[in-house]
């Protein structure tokens, strides 16, 4: 594959948000998925340690990080935040910068046109 096989990857990100337990983990990426906001979301058992309302926080949490559509991410920040059963729940965006041409193709033909 040629530097000019790859297209230009700015239209594409992963974002990333995270729940308390295993099972709404599922649940969301199933949601995610099947409304097309996200072509594929990983889920990743992981412990945070953070501050909250003046406490520190030591938990374990599982990490969904869904590839989808830059275009798509207002759609999928207020889908999410719709859902979750955190107050203020962590939806990031990292834009994916580089990529093979076949699953960029292929994530775009998964999401919402």
């Amino acid at each position: 594959m040629t530097h000019h096989d790859i297209p230009s990857a700015s239209a594409h990100c992963l974002v990333l948000t995270t729940t308390a337990t295993e099972a709404q983990a599922d649940a969301l990426a199933r949601q995610i998925v099947e409304a097309r906001l996200g072509a594929c979301v990983q889920i990743h058992a992981l412990k945070s340690v953070y501050r909250w309302k003046g406490a520190l926080r030591d938990q374990p949490e599982w990490q969904l990080s869904i590839k989808t559509r830059q275009a798509l991410f207002e759609a999928l920040a207020q889908f999410i935040t719709a859902r979750h059963a955190y107050e203020t729940p962590e939806i990031v965006q990292i834009p994916i910068t580089a990529g093979s041409a076949a699953y960029l193709r292929w994530l775009d033909d998964e999401t919402q046109a």
